[in-house]
């Protein structure tokens, strides 16, 4: 694929509906179908994904695929050890991807998707098995045919996490024109070295974020659910004129 090629030969208007559609009808999907999801859809995937930006065009991301027995492998022995308190505790992270104190706005926007999840489900506040089988089935890809781990050197500083953010989106975009869906999971941090061990990816690696991918199952109430956006104006500041000289530090 050549970057500078012409787009394809269709109205402009056409062609922005189709990019906004692939953008803005993109959700965190978590109940999938036992759909296979072909080797060559893969490549068509992350061959449109390679062009996402990164500063110098350094590129600093890699992918582990995990599909059938590699896949239900990890699975079982990441159930197996969520399971396990004391492994659980033996756990740790990679990085900090959450606050450690919560705060308003994003404490009661992370409580809107955990209620709404929830309440389609049936789960009830304080049902703390239901709530652990539910945790759980991340770990299971949500029945999802793909796993995709992003992992990236770790000398590399924090500006490779915005490349790595990029160039996810841009495969969650992909998916979507070609009629998958996809669920990014920072809930795989924690379990990074037995992935790390089970993949033989190599200490150098620093895990960045894995995710889910295949075709939605529309039959699951889990899958009703849609995340509000705050609008435009929430989170943009126009600025139009220059500051005053006697403002300037």
């Amino acid at each position: 694929m050549n970057r500078l090629a012409p787009p394809p030969p269709m109205a402009a208007e056409t062609l922005q509906s189709a990019v906004d559609w692939a953008i803005s009808s993109r959700r965190s999907v978590r109940a999938f179908l036992p759909t296979p999801v072909s080797h060559a859809e893969l490549i068509s995937i992350l061959e449109v994904a390679r062009y996402a930006a990164s500063g110098m065009n350094i590129q600093p991301w890699q992918v582990h695929v995990v599909t059938g027995a590699a896949k239900q492998r990890l699975s079982a022995r990441m159930r197996a050890a969520f399971d396990d308190p004391q492994q659980m505790s033996a756990m740790d992270e990679p990085y900090a991807y959450y606050p450690r104190e919560w705060v308003e706005p994003y404490v009661g926007r992370r409580r809107e998707v955990g209620y709404g999840l929830y309440g389609l489900l049936g789960i009830a506040k304080g049902d703390k098995q239901r709530m652990h089988e539910q945790h759980a089935r991340n770990l299971q890809f949500f029945d999802a045919p793909v796993g995709l781990f992003i992992t990236i050197d770790r000398l590399m500083e924090r500006g490779s996490f915005i490349d790595c953010g990029m160039f996810m989106q841009s495969i969650m975009v992909a998916a979507r024109a070609r009629g998958l869906d996809t669920c990014p999971q920072a809930v795989f941090t924690t379990f990074h070295r037995l992935i790390a061990h089970e993949l033989a990816i190599t200490d150098d690696q620093t895990f960045v974020c894995g995710m889910s991918l295949g075709h939605a199952d529309p039959s699951r109430p889990e899958n009703a659910l849609v995340s509000d956006r705050i609008p435009v104006t929430s989170f943009t500041r126009f600025h139009h004129a220059a500051p005053a000289q006697d403002s300037m530090p």
